[in-house]
Formats: C-alpha cells, sequence, structure tokens
C-alpha cells in the first residue's frame, strides 16, 4: 500500500490531524499511582472474581523489587524464569501476580494466568500509564545498523521545527530537562511507558525510539501507538539469539505488521529485506533509496572527507543538505531521517536545518585529528556489514596511497559466527590489525581471539588482552597520513567482564595519547 506523501499536502500524518487522546491520570511528582487490579488487567484475562478490591501502585519483574501494592509479572528470560521467584516476591509484599499458572502452588494473593506473561506485562504496564503513547507522535526505527544516527538526525529535525521532542535509545534517554540515562536500546515495557507519560505530562509532543529486534521479540513495545515505523536495513548480527537471518526478519518486521492503518511506513527498498517489509506493512508505505528512482530518493550526492551534500528529491519538492556526516551509509541514515520530516510535514527548511545542524554522532565515524596529519576514526561498528561500510568508506575517501590500521575486538557471549567474518573483512582493509578485548563477558578471550584470527596471517596482527594498552600501542606507531580506526565500543563507557563493568572509554584513551 503506497502511503499519500505530504509533498501533496495530504499527509497521513498532517498536523491537523485529531489524535486519539486519553485524560491522563494525575501523577503528582511522577510518584506511586493507585489503580484497581479488575482495571488493569480487563484485556487479558476473562474472570475478574474476588479481585475488585485489590489496589495495585507498582508493576514490576524482578522479585526484589516487589512490595506492598506491587503487581508482580513472571517472565520466563534468558537467563532466569520470573515463576522461581514468585514466592519471594509475595514474601516481599507483592499484592497479585500474573503468571502462566505452570507449577505455581497455591498463593496468599491473587494469581492471574496469561497464556503470554511478556504481553501480559506490555498490557498491564501500558494500562498503569494509560496508554502515553497515544498522546504522543512516536517515531520507531528499527533495522541491523543506522538507527542511533537515524533517530539523532530526525531529533535535530525535530528540534528545528520547534517541537518538543525526545530521544530514546542506544545514547540514553536525550530530552531536555532529563538525566541522559542509559539502558537498554529499548528498555523494558514498565520503564518504557512510565517514560513516554512522564515525557507525555511534561508536555513532550514528539518521540523518536530505537526499537530493536530483541524488544520486538520480546514484546516489549507491542501497546506502543506508532505513528511512524522506519527500516534501515537487515545484515549479519544477533544470530546467537535468533539463531538464523529469517527468524531476525521475522522480529524485524513485526514493527511493520503492527502499525495501524493511520500510520506510515517508511522503507528502505535498497536492502532486499526492505522490499520484503513493504510487502508486509500494514501501514501505507513510503519507500526510499540511495541508489533509484523511489517514492523519496537522491537526485544528487557527494561525499568527502569533510561530510556529504545533495539533492534529495521528493515529488516536485527537493531539499538541499550539506550534511558533516562521512559515509555512503550515513546517506541511507540521511534520506530515513528526511522522510519522517516529508511524513510530519515539516517545512522542507527546517528539514534542511536539521539535518545540517548534526556535525557528528557520538561514536559513530568520529574524527580525531593528530598531528602530522593523522586520523583516528571511532566507530561502533559491530557487525560485518557495518564493519564493509565503515572501512570501505574510510579507504575511499583518504586514498589508495594512504595507510589504514583497525583495533577492534568481538563480544564474548553473543554470536560467534561473525568473529572471523569481522577478522577477513578488517584485514582486507588494513596495513595491521591491532585485537583487543572488547566486553568478553564471562567468555575466555583466548578463544574469542582465536576465532578471530582463524586464517588470518600471523604478521597481519598482534593481539592485546588490554585495550588500552594496545591502543597505545596502536597509536604510537601511527605515521604521517596514517588512519587508525578504532571499532567496537564507539563512546561506551565502560568493559564488561565477568559480570562486572569495568570502567573503560576509547575516547578517554586517545585523548590521553594523542
Amino acid at each position: 500500500m503506497k502511503a499519500k506523501i505530504c509533498w501533496l499536502r495530504q499527509s497521513c500524518l498532517a498536523e491537523s490531524q485529531t489524535w486519539n487522546k486519553k485524560t491522563p491520570r494525575n501523577l503528582i511528582g511522577y510518584g506511586p499511582q493507585v489503580v484497581k487490579l479488575d482495571s488493569l488487567i480487563k484485556d487479558i484475562v476473562q474472570d475478574k472474581n474476588d479481585i475488585s478490591d485489590v489496589n495495585i501502585n507498582k508493576i514490576c519483574t524482578s522479585s526484589k523489587d516487589a512490595k506492598k501494592g506491587s503487581l508482580f509479572v513472571a517472565i520466563n528470560g534468558t537467563v532466569n524464569d520470573g515463576h522461581d521467584f514468585i514466592n519471594e516476591a509475595v514474601e516481599n509484599g507483592a499484592s497479585a501476580v500474573i503468571s502462566n499458572g505452570k507449577n505455581v502452588s497455591k498463593l496468599s494473593v491473587p494469581n492471574i494466568k496469561v497464556s503470554n506473561t511478556r504481553l501480559a506485562a506490555s498490557r498491564v504496564s501500558a494500562e498503569f500509564y494509560n496508554y502515553p503513547s497515544k498522546e504522543l507522535k512516536v517515531v520507531g526505527i528499527t533495522g541491523t545498523n543506522g538507527k542511533t544516527t537515524t533517530a539523532s538526525l530526525i531529533y535535530s529535525i525535530l528540534k528545528s521545527a520547534n517541537y518538543k521532542v525526545a530521544q530514546i535509545g542506544t545514547l540514553g534517554l536525550i530530552a531536555d530537562g532529563y538525566d541522559k540515562n542509559k539502558t537498554l536500546t529499548t528498555p523494558d515495557p514498565i520503564t518504557l511507558h512510565k517514560i513516554l507519560r512522564n515525557l507525555s505530562d511534561d508536555n513532550f509532543s514528539h518521540v523518536v525510539m530505537e526499537v530493536s529486534s530483541h524488544a520486538l521479540d520480546q514484546l516489549r513495545v507491542a501497546d506502543i501507538d506508532f505513528d511512524i515505523s522506519v527500516f534501515t536495513n537487515l545484515s549479519n548480527e544477533h544470530l546467537d539469539y535468533h539463531n538464523d537471518m529469517e527468524t531476525y526478519f521475522r522480529a524485524k518486521s513485526k514493527l511493520f505488521r503492527m502499525m495501524p492503518i493511520t500510520s506510515t511506513s517508511i522503507i528502505n527498498v535498497d536492502d532486499e529485506y526492505g522490499a520484503r517489509i513493504k510487502n508486509e506493512s500494514s501501514a501505507p508505505v513510503i519507500s526510499i533509496s540511495t541508489k533509484n528512482k523511489s517514492d523519496i530518493f537522491f537526485k544528487k550526492i557527494n561525499y568527502s572527507l569533510e561530510g556529504i551534500n545533495g539533492l534529495i528529491r521528493a515529488g516536485n519538492e527537493e531539499i538541499a543538505f550539506n550534511s558533516k556526516l562521512i559515509g555512503e551509509f550515513n546517506a541511507e541514515n540521511i534520506i530515513s531521517a528526511a522522510s519522517v520530516g516529508i511524513a510530519l510535514n515539516i517545512g522542507l527548511k527546517k528539514i534542511e536545518n536539521g539535518i545540517n545542524n548534526v556535525k557528528v554522532i557520538d561514536g559513530r565515524m568520529e574524527v580525531f585529528k593528530t598531528s602530522g596529519n593523522k586520523n583516528i576514526v571511532v566507530d561502533y561498528a559491530h557487525t560485518p556489514d557495518s564493519y564493509i561500510k565503515v572501512l570501505s568508506t574510510i579507504k575511499k575517501l583518504i586514498g589508495k596511497k594512504k595507510k589504514v590500521y583497525v583495533l577492534f575486538g568481538c563480544g564474548g557471549n553473543r554470536d560467534n559466527s561473525k568473529r572471523n567474518k569481522m577478522g577477513k573483512i578488517a584485514a582486507d582493509f588494513a596495513e595491521k590489525l591491532w585485537i583487543t578485548p572488547d566486553n568478553p563477558r564471562f567468555e575466555n578471550i583466548d578463544e574469542i581471539n582465536l576465532e578471530i584470527t582463524k586464517g588470518l596471517n600471523a604478521n597481519k596482527y598482534e593481539i592485546f588482552n588490554d585495550r588500552e594498552f594496545g591502543l597505545k600501542k596502536a597509536i604510537s606507531k601511527m605515521k604521517s597520513n596514517d588512519t587508525l580506526v578504532v571499532l567496537g565500543k564507539g563512546r561506551e563507557d565502560y568493559q564488561d567482564i565477568k559480570g562486572k563493568k569495568i570502567e573503560y572509554s576509547d575516547i578517554e584513551i586517545i585523548e590521553k595519547y594523542l
């Protein structure tokens, strides 16, 4: 289904649209509120006998967080099963429990049995906070790469249009007046609906969200009312969780299959999976392309080490832009963000200003220049596809005669099928590899490194079990016109080792030894 595009001035999200707003409950100081249990569960169970007098002031999925007035939702997670902690939650004061009913002894509090406790957690969280996403315009972005940059560009476009906007994702919660709290890419449904309730009550109008495949599979966003969904791309990632690419695709495409008919899907049809999602979207589609004519496409585009400039064509209108972002992959992010601006009926000049105002995204193709014309590029890339995009871009921009060195590692207890692929890709582009830890977690770092280096020329790489020492060594070996590419962590400020997050920052180390 093809969307009505805003250049016709008939946007399906025109500013005059009347939203389905509910009257928000009084959340004075965002403190505890009290909701009747039967009201919370009205959409998930039929039998609500003997629970009408139960008051709920909190929802939790951890037994440690339970207290008097809590509704504890038992979720079977990837590590622990919440059903094993039901008795502990009740002992801590939980006033009611939602469970699958299996192997649960008789409790002293109501036990609401459902077939899917993850879906129940989403539904009762939305109900508890009175469906705050219905009071906001919510943009959801999914894909393997580009979510954070696209979200940041959309945020900037909305700011340039003078909207009060928040961004939720890998960089944390970015909203005027709020702490920049970092959680998961997409928070759990309880946290997410609480954040949205606070934002709505503080008169925010728009929220831009990164939506991970884990969040979609685990139904964290099942009760978010998205106005616009964006698909960036899909490549090898998270197969430790999804097992295969088709399952990964099904998780990502869920966002587009859950969109209401009044919403809009923006899809990168250059990606082979984008064409499939276009056919599956339950909402009207705006197709975008960096290579071919589409609903929205590039009429002209130029790349350099100074950034990207060009013209975006949308019907009979054009957006001229001059971005400081680097690389062809950022062109995908720019056109995705511009398309959201168009779908929201934002003026073309404001879209242009929003794109141009983004100078750099933290930890994404972030360039540090040193004396002697040396460059250090820091990027969050941690998939084979993103390695190819980042390294090919850098090689193309600096020229064939200049040397590229790469420092990287692979995360522990994650998809190990990509480790050797990433090692070979890095080796294809680099004079030398500096292999260092990158969140080994509970896995043996030597085993990770063996998988990375399998089949590589031993003269091509050096291994360091201390990332700071390896980075210091790599910087010290740089010569005039060399480029060192530091991949994997971006602006991450810790190393995850044996369950502990130990303070560490590539950026701080680079600034220390430059």
